[in-house]
């Protein structure tokens, strides 16, 4: 299980993932919230399963 997601990626799925949490604690309340554990768990780990099966890496390539 190689990382295939970049730096931004991880980011955006980080803090994606953080806002749809807080969903589950303020707002509507809504158990829809805990969809964010996804994007964060992925951001976190660095590696995404759909990415690999699609073939998708944002990594930038070492020069």
């Amino acid at each position: 299980m190689s990382k295939n997601e970049g730096t931004i990626d991880r980011i955006l799925r980080i803090i994606g993932g953080i806002i749809l949490l807080s969903l589950t604690v303020v707002g509507p309340e809504t158990p829809w919230g805990y969809i964010g554990l996804v994007p964060l768990l992925t951001g976190l780990v660095g590696y995404c399963p759909l990415y690999s099966i699609l073939g998708i890496c944002t990594l930038k390539k070492a020069a």
